[in-house]
């Protein structure tokens, strides 16, 4: 592991102050950034890195857009917050611009990620009790192994990460897990009367970009669709053009009953989510029974209007799509005993480090700094590549050179 030591005195400095001041809930690489542009970000002495993990795609239109950048700057200086005590001039357009871009009824504005998965869930259970008749406190919402959708101490109640969920019980009742991509424990599962929901990350991230088998999604909506319960699709980190699509479930044209957004529909600039259903399952929540300070507020909403209107100007589906080949196919070429397995869609991309090493993921993620490129291990052997989605084809071909002179850490 790189010793603090070797580092600059002035990351030293910022990183020694986080130590000291700081919670310890996260194991960041040791770089300080303070700056960032397009596939690019600078460390706090100027050496410049390709960032190959977009704030985990919280910036797929690359950092500071200079559009979404602009927008942000000019609604900053005119209005922020209202709350939803009051209207802003901003939230009915935005509502009528995201359900009309997505195809759905209505939204529900949150913050965070999180918040909108425990939107969801409450959104469902609604749901089930007044429109599918489920008995009071009764509902169930199936899970998948291996799912990340968040930290609150609900969400984490049906996570099978134990850093996740130990000591940190009791643990919310309501949910039952399935294996993920296994359609015959869904089947079983939905027998169950009382189930309302379906949660499922259509590729799951966190679990290192575990692509289900095709038609998975496709037969899973059409399970849920027979048993009079809603597919939940969470799309914070799959979507927004990451796997090149709009939505990975558009992949095999599944359309969920819950839609859940987050992370890059404010392009990297500030918490904004949604949850998006038609009316029969939105208006089950009446006034005063759900809401946010934040959410919703015009500032957010003119800056979402922004990140999804320069998604679709600049094809970034199209290019997600394109280099996300072009880098699968590079890091095969370099044929390293190291890669156990190449896996992703677009460019939400893993590879599996095979090594007796176990910490050899987190050093090659060293290497990588130090050769100019940033990404991160995920439970342990599994490292993710996730450029923004403007990069090109001769930025890929320079980051796969990178990455084969980082692997011979390794040998």
């Amino acid at each position: 592991m790189q010793s603090i030591s070797s580092l600059s005195e002035t990351s030293r400095h910022y990183l020694e102050l986080e130590e000291k001041y700081g919670a310890h809930n996260y194991h960041p690489l040791p770089v300080v950034l303070n700056k960032g542009e397009g596939v690019f970000v600078w460390d706090v002495d100027g050496k410049r890195y390709y960032d190959f993990l977009s704030g985990y795609s919280a910036v797929n239109q690359g950092h500071c857009h200079p559009k979404i950048i602009a927008t942000l700057i000019e609604q900053a200086s005119k209005l922020t917050l209202t709350s939803r005590a009051f209207h802003s001039d901003l939230l009915g357009e935005y509502a009528q611009f995201i359900t009309n871009y997505f195809g759905y009824d209505k939204v529900l504005p949150m913050n965070t990620g999180v918040e909108a998965v425990e939107t969801a869930i409450k959104l469902c259970r609604r749901w089930g009790y007044e429109v599918k008749g489920i008995a009071e406190n009764k509902a169930k919402i199936i899970v998948c192994e291996g799912n990340f959708h968040g930290r609150t101490s609900t969400v984490i109640s049906f996570s099978s990460d134990p850093s996740s969920y130990k000591n940190f019980g009791p643990y919310m009742p309501g949910f039952e897990t399935v294996p993920y991509n296994d359609l015959n424990a869904l089947a079983v599962a939905l027998q169950d009367k009382n189930v309302a929901g379906f949660l499922v990350e259509p590729i799951q991230g966190e679990a290192g970009v575990f692509v289900p088998d095709e038609n998975y999604l496709r037969k899973a909506k059409q399970y849920c669709e027979d048993a009079n319960v809603l597919f939940i699709g969470d799309e914070i980190q799959t979507g927004l053009c990451r796997t090149g699509k709009m939505l990975a479930c558009d992949h095999e044209d599944v359309r969920p009953d819950i839609l859940i957004l987050g992370k890059a529909l404010s392009g990297g600039t500030l918490p904004v989510s949604a949850v998006l259903a038609d009316d029969e399952i939105m208006l089950t929540i009446k006034p005063g029974e759900h809401g946010s300070t934040y959410g919703g507020n015009p500032l957010a909403c003119k800056v979402a209007i922004a990140s999804l209107t320069v998604l679709k100007e600049e094809k970034m589906a199209e290019n997600a799509a394109a280099m996300g080949k072009i880098l699968r196919d590079q890091l095969a070429a370099i044929n390293s005993p190291n890669i156990k397995i190449i896996r992703g869609k677009g460019l939400l991309n893993a590879i599996v480090i095979e090594h007796s090493n176990p910490e050899a993921a987190w050093e090659l993620c060293l290497a990588l700094k130090e050769n100019g490129l940033l990404a991160k291990p995920t439970h342990g052997d599994k490292i993710r590549f996730a450029p923004p989605l403007i990069i090109t084809k001769e930025q890929i071909e320079e980051c796969a050179n990178i990455i084969e002179k980082s692997l011979s850490i390794l040998h």
